[in-house]
């Protein structure tokens, strides 16, 4: 038997960021509270000016913009290709990251999860018309980037999902779940499966 667990955005904490530089809206983890003791954390950033990320050694950090025109990444002295809206980036947590905004202030997408506790895997998804996923994950995460989507995830009633809200099922068990996704018009996604290594 899974659990499911609805994640407003009106409902997100807001919290500085681990140098200072910005301010962090946390959707969710696994454990942990401030900046300490997670194996995975999900969140949106409010970047609104060009400078360095905070380090978090031991992590996997997977960025995506979501608002703004978008950004570089300077991580240990390699730049990165723009990273436009949608975009999703993966980098080392103990990195030394720069960015550089490239027109004006964005906001962010922030997976950061212990490679050595959970296996991760994230992707975007367009849904142009009802879809069928699968997932035996831990813990499975959906964020809408739509105005409007609805989920029917595993033996749920279906939930009804508005920007930037996320559902969180949880599986201890790992069995095979079924996931279907509905936009009134196309949309976009974000899916995100955790497994306990």
């Amino acid at each position: 038997m899974s659990q499911l667990t609805v994640l407003r955005a009106t409902d997100y904490p807001k919290m500085p960021w681990k140098n200072g530089g910005g301010s962090t809206e946390e959707i969710t983890r696994d454990a942990g509270e401030g900046l300490d003791g997670f194996g995975w954390r999900l969140s949106i950033a409010d970047i609104e000016a060009s400078g360095g990320f905070s380090l978090f050694p031991g992590y996997q950090r997977i960025i995506t913009v979501l608002q703004g025109a978008g950004m570089t990444l300077d991580i240990d002295d390699k730049v990165s290709e723009p990273l436009l809206p949608g975009d999703p980036f993966a980098f080392r947590g103990d990195s030394q990251v720069n960015c550089a905004l490239l027109d004006g202030a964005i906001r962010d997408f922030n997976l950061i999860y212990a490679p050595d506790r959970y296996r991760a895997s994230l992707q975007w998804v367009d849904v142009l018309k009802p879809q069928r996923v699968f997932s035996s994950a831990n813990t499975l995460l959906l964020f809408s980037a739509a105005e409007q989507m609805a989920a029917n995830m595993a033996e749920h009633a279906p939930q009804l999902l508005e920007k930037h809200d996320c559902l969180q099922l949880d599986n201890e068990t790992g069995e095979l779940m079924e996931v279907v996704l509905y936009a009134p018009r196309a949309s976009r996604c974000c899916l995100i499966e955790l497994t306990k290594i």
